[in-house]
């Protein structure tokens, strides 16, 4: 029997919820049964297993990230849309760090085509052309800025940077400030 009011799509949003609030790593079809009060079996018409219900949340926060990137960078160019996507990207993370870590989810390869992460890469393709860069440039550079932006993230999330009179996002500035030059300036090589 199906549970009113549960759906693929509400059970998604809350296994997203739970992750913020105790982790992705901690999200199982079990911990959502407990949330809901029900049993584990009940869930088991809306998902497969905690494994689809992870994949689930994966592509709702890859979605929910290209909505806000796509937000923030409308008519902007060159460092501002750098800037606002560094800083939606980083904005999203310390909101929301078990979708943030779920967007970080390896999907296949089909699941991966379909979902919004080729909107990411098209988006910071549309940025970078703002600084005239060519393939394979190009490409390095998008996985330049998905590198710098995921490794400071990841590490001001860990309180890595918590023990330094500077603040984190003095040196975020001061990192897109840098990038912004270094693709102003790019030598093919």
């Amino acid at each position: 029997m199906v549970r009113v009011g549960l759906t693929p799509e509400r059970l998604t949003r809350a296994g997203a919820e739970l992750a913020d609030e105790v982790g992705f790593d901690q999200v199982t079809v079990s911990a959502l049964a407990r949330r809901f009060d029900v049993k584990v079996a009940s869930l088991y018409s809306h998902v497969k297993n905690s494994q689809d219900l992870k994949t689930r949340i994966a592509l709702f926060a890859l979605e929910e990230l290209a909505d806000r990137v796509a937000s923030a960078l409308a008519g902007r160019a060159g460092r501002d849309a750098l800037a606002a996507f560094a800083d939606a990207y980083r904005d999203y993370a310390r909101e929301h760090p078990g979708r943030y870590a779920a967007a970080r989810l390896r999907l296949d390869p089909e699941t991966a085509a379909a979902s919004a992460g080729p909107r990411h890469a098209q988006m910071t393709r549309a940025i970078l052309r703002g600084y005239d860069l060519t393939e394979p440039d190009q490409t390095h550079a998008v996985r330049m800025l998905g590198s710098v932006f995921h490794g400071y993230v990841s590490l001001e999330m860990a309180g890595g940077f918590d023990h330094t009179a500077v603040e984190p996002k003095e040196s975020w500035d001061w990192m897109v400030d840098s990038l912004d030059a270094l693709l102003r300036n790019w030598t093919t090589s």
